[in-house]
């Protein structure tokens, strides 16, 4: 709402950026941790929707390379996820918690610094300006509010989509410590070790996914962002069957499963999930009216927070089922998901369709 209506996106994202340096630095101390978490909230508040409404705004409404676009940002995330914890974590656990947390700071300032830079190639910005922020902006069309509705409705339906790749950071390491082959030369390897893992097939797929829809858009015309959507919650349900297979397979030989078996489920839960965030993010930013799309943005997010409550709630449920009855469950829930969106592509296409 701020960067929608008063201050504009980069003056909004730098606040973020230099709330969040801030958190980082006042980690380091033990006894600033409050005030640490409260800036770093803040930070990613101002900073994570609008940077994201950017990206969106580098394109034109009826750009089909903006789904591109914001896959190649996911891959700077991508990159970023498995780099920082590296150089951060290497510190902090070597050399004292108070250097991985500077190293942290250091990093997001340089980050601004390049933000910056940059500057002269942002989209134009338009402020609807309110002298109440209370009061809503200037009306919207009926054909503004379709789109707002049919874009609400689609969270709780991409949250629902994505409990498969939002469980490996919950249920599917405590799955995995019991059940996968984790000795090797008499080591035994850790368990945290398959988010590595994750994160470097995430970041392949997410290359992969760039390329290939490239080449798709070389050789006729590219999907709408609903249908690419559908089809990455399509191929992200199979995900969560592999597991269930894998399950099976433990059940009834009583033998641990190999990691042939994650590496099969990372590949196609990372294939659908490179189609789902940048997708989604691509599809909010366009199709949100000029005057809400920040505050769309930040409500895609809500998807995540629902989908990491869901898979709370079904994480809970391992101890009382079977693996393959757990897994068929995820890879049942999706599937679904991927109904609803075919339908919904269907009932409401023409309402987030590309147009002027």
């Amino acid at each position: 709402i701020l960067a929608d209506r008063l201050l504009g996106r980069t003056w909004t994202v730098t606040i973020g950026a230099l709330l969040m340096t801030a958190g980082h630095f006042l980690m380091a101390f033990e006894l600033s941790f409050l005030p640490a978490i409260c800036c770093l909230l803040l930070g990613v508040g101002c900073f994570k929707g609008n940077i994201a409404t950017q990206v969106g705004e580098l394109y034109a409404l009826d750009d089909p390379r903006r789904a591109d676009g914001f896959q190649i940002y996911m891959i700077a995330i991508q990159l970023a996820v498995i780099v920082s914890p590296f150089i951060c974590g290497t510190l902090g656990e070597i050399y004292g918690w108070h250097l991985g947390f500077g190293a942290a700071g250091i990093g997001m300032l340089v980050g601004l610094v390049i933000y910056l830079t940059g500057r002269p190639h942002f989209p134009v910005e338009t402020i609807i300006r309110a002298v109440n922020l209370r009061e809503p902006p200037a009306s919207l069309t009926k054909d503004e509010l379709r789109a707002v509705f049919v874009l609400v409705l689609l969270i709780p339906v991409l949250a629902v989509a994505l409990i498969g790749n939002q469980q490996i950071f919950n249920a599917y390491l405590v799955w995995a410590e019991s059940n996968y082959q984790l000795v090797f030369f008499g080591q035994t390897m850790p368990i945290t070790w398959l988010l590595s893992f994750d994160a470097l097939i995430s970041t392949a797929t997410v290359i992969a996914s760039v390329a290939f829809w490239r080449w798709w858009a070389s050789r006729g015309t590219e999907p709408t962002e609903i249908t690419k959507l559908t089809i990455g919650v399509a191929i992200a349900a199979t995900g969560p069957l592999v597991l269930a297979l894998a399950a099976l397979s433990v059940e009834t030989t009583g033998e641990k499963a190999g990691l042939g078996w994650a590496l099969g489920f990372e590949i196609l839960n990372d294939i659908g999930f490179s189609n789902v965030i940048p997708v989604g993010l691509a599809l909010y930013s366009r199709a949100s009216p000029k005057k809400l799309r920040g505050t769309m943005t930040g409500i895609f997010y809500l998807q995540l927070f629902g989908s990491n409550m869901l898979v709370g709630y079904l994480g809970g449920l391992l101890e009382h089922m079977s693996g393959s009855s757990f897994w068929l469950m995820h890879a049942g829930l999706a599937a679904g998901a991927t109904m609803v969106l075919l339908f919904m592509r269907t009932a409401a296409g023409r309402v987030l369709a590309p147009s002027d």
